[in-house]
């Protein structure tokens, strides 16, 4: 995925000192929970999709992969929006790609998603092949029923590492379907 190059982001502020520092306090605290294994959860298009750490900077490709990102506890992560994506309030000031058919690729590549979230049916296969190809992991969602929204939030929770969050909210989903289907069990 993106690795910082030896000049990096420090530019060669950190001495030789400091790296020994550092890393003996990773050796000695080890690996945390959040880098101890990868996050994996699988997509709408029966793909394995594996993040070595959570995702920090999501682009979500539909009005409706932004909402479930929200869902899933991590809004606070999302770079990337297309058109019509103005739910919740919240996702009205984030950079928008232009739209769910045609992705301003060069403004998404210069956003560094660590994570896409690409419509099956909706956004152009073109595009979200060239998207993976710049190495950039893409996680299919299609929903087709209430269970498949629901599985979706618990899904990208797992690959942004918010699942109480998520978890929470997919819950409480379910909760409001399973109360509605008992009030108009008997309606026709």
């Amino acid at each position: 995925m993106f690795t910082l190059a030896s000049s990096g982001r420090f530019g060669g502020v950190l001495g030789p000192a400091a790296l020994f520092g550092a890393s003996l306090a990773a050796a000695l605290l080890g690996p945390t929970q959040a880098h101890a294994e990868a996050l994996c959860a699988v997509d709408d298009r029966d793909r394995k999709v594996c993040l070595e750490q959570p995702a920090e900077r999501i682009a979500a490709l539909s009005p409706g992969a932004t909402e479930l990102v929200y869902a899933a506890g991590a809004g606070e992560k999302v770079v990337a929006v297309v058109a019509y994506s103005d739910y919740p309030p919240e996702a009205k000031a984030v950079q928008s790609v232009g739209s769910h058919t045609r992705m301003d690729l060069e403004t998404l590549v210069s956003l560094r998603p660590d994570l896409v979230i690409g419509w099956v049916t909706g956004n152009p296969a073109e595009q979200l092949e060239t998207i993976e190809a710049l190495d950039m992991p893409v996680f299919y969602i299609e929903p087709r029923n209430v269970e498949g929204v629901s599985s979706a939030v618990e899904r990208l929770a797992i690959l942004a590492d918010t699942r109480e969050a998520g978890d929470h909210a997919a819950g409480a989903f379910r909760d409001g379907m399973a109360e509605l289907a008992g009030r108009y069990a008997d309606a026709e």
